[in-house]
């Protein structure tokens, strides 16, 4: 009898997730129909008028807000871990998402459920479109893909309620919607050029435009940046009388050495010195990553140090999907979503510390807005060959343009073109494979996008994040 109950009540909340599943799916057709999230606005106004409607969610509890242009979700997930082995309930908001949309708003290290997500939307809905009637009878645009997702986000995390929001602009940082929120701890990891049609070709003005979350009286950790960036930096930061520990002069990676899993790392803060840390993710990038999010928790909670076994914890735990993420082996594909020169040169660096393949093949498909070229240059040397793709995005270069600029590069004998992404994997497993060597040894990246590190990854059978 008992069983029977059980199995009837397991029947009706299958039931109730399919449906709340179907809703979530609705919902984001609707929203896919708003101004794409990399179409940039340069107002926060419309977000700002929102949340006053919604009773300021984004206040609800203390924000870390991260900006840069490599690494912000890596330190996200971290700053996350660290908090939530100090029983902290933290509310992460990231993007893009790789397979499912409710990634994007995690509660406890996890996506919110359907039946939430659907709840934030119908909590904002009425707000959403009273502001797109107030925006466009003054001849403005409605609220875009990013601004509906930030506002989300801000209201399952007030519902929740969680204990402390985390925080990833989706880009710049000065007019993002996520920059409603007042940091507690605003984090800047490392910039360099991308997204310039939006926020300019000089670093100075990228920088300025990252240096815009920097608020009145908050904490401000930096990562090591040239001399021009942090000059821009510094000046934001004592223009809002804000405290600034930064990587070289108050925060330094001691030590590094690679692991079975990973690296251990030696880090040292403001507050203390954490020894031996091991740190489940490959790259010294990541072990910076690590350095920025331990000072940010500690700036979160005055300025004191973490006990060594949160901090051992949380690191061993981290997990970043889709960043240099092994996803098969014999040979070895490793998934990575760097989409930028500096990002590429971060992942054929550890590439080469962490796997020492004998012979490397890429499979690269990239959006039409990045310096190609400039990703390519970075990738050459390390790989025997390309094989191009198309990435399944409105926003992709086309492969034959993709073609074009490879083959300056890499010249015709290196460069293929395959008509899928499956295929292009397993063309790639090929040349690697061709010359017979130890399968340890031979490899494939899959690299240039998060839409292709996604597909990748759903290829091959990983969905969990």
């Amino acid at each position: 009898m008992v069983a029977d109950v059980k199995a009837s009540d397991d029947v009706a909340a299958a039931e109730a997730d399919a449906i709340a599943e179907a809703e979530v799916a609705e919902i984001y057709r609707d929203i896919l129909t708003r101004n794409p999230e990399h179409d940039f606005d340069p107002t926060i106004d419309r977000v700002r008028r929102a949340c006053e409607l919604l009773d300021d969610p984004q206040r609800s509890a203390p924000v870390v807000h991260i900006t840069g242009t490599n690494g912000k979700t890596s330190t996200a997930r971290m700053v996350e871990a660290l908090l939530a082995e100090q029983n902290l309930r933290v509310g992460r908001f990231t993007s893009p998402h790789l397979h499912n949309v409710r990634e994007r708003i995690t509660i406890d290290s996890e996506p919110i459920s359907a039946a939430a997500f659907v709840e934030a939307y119908r909590e904002i809905e009425p707000i959403i479109g009273l502001v797109d009637d107030e925006s466009q009878a003054s001849g403005g645009p409605r609220l875009s893909f990013f601004e509906v997702f930030t506002l989300m986000a801000f209201a399952a995390f007030a519902s929740a309620p969680v204990d402390v929001i985390v925080l990833e602009v989706g880009m710049g940082g000065r007019f993002d919607a996520t920059n409603v929120a007042d940091a507690a701890v605003a984090v800047i990891t490392p910039i360099a050029r991308d997204h310039e049609r939006y926020l300019g070709n000089e670093l100075t003005d990228i920088a300025g435009e990252k240096a815009g979350i920097i608020k009145p009286g908050c904490e401000v950790v930096m990562a090591a940046q040239r001399d021009e960036v942090a000059g821009v930096i510094y000046a934001a930061a004592a223009q809002a009388g804000a405290r600034l520990v930064a990587e070289g002069e108050h925060l330094s990676v001691v030590d590094r050495q690679v692991a079975v899993g990973g690296q251990f790392a030696t880090l040292a803060t403001t507050a203390a010195t954490y020894t031996d840390v091991l740190i489940s993710l490959h790259g010294a990038h990541q072990a910076h990553n690590a350095l920025l999010a331990l000072a940010a928790v500690e700036a979160l909670f005055g300025g004191r140090a973490l006990s060594g076994e949160v901090v051992e914890r949380a690191m061993m735990a981290v997990t970043s999907p889709g960043r240099l993420e092994v996803v098969r082996s014999s040979p070895t594909v490793v998934v990575d979503a760097a989409h930028n020169p500096h990002g590429v040169a971060a992942t054929v660096a550890t590439l080469e510390e962490t796997f020492g393949f004998t012979r490397l093949v890429a499979v690269v498909g990239v959006l039409a807005d990045k310096n190609v070229e400039a990703m390519l240059v970075e990738l050459e040397p390390h790989v025997e060959a390309v094989v191009l793709t198309q990435v399944m995005s409105e926003r992709a270069l086309n492969v034959a343009e993709l073609a074009e600029v490879a083959t300056d590069v890499f010249g015709e004998d290196r460069t293929e073109v395959a008509a899928s992404l499956g295929d292009a994997i397993e063309r790639a497993a090929t040349l690697a494979e061709a010359e017979g060597g130890p399968a340890a040894t031979t490899g494939v990246l899959v690299i240039g996008s998060v839409y292709l590190a996604a597909a990748a990854r759903e290829i091959l059978g990983k969905r969990k994040v």
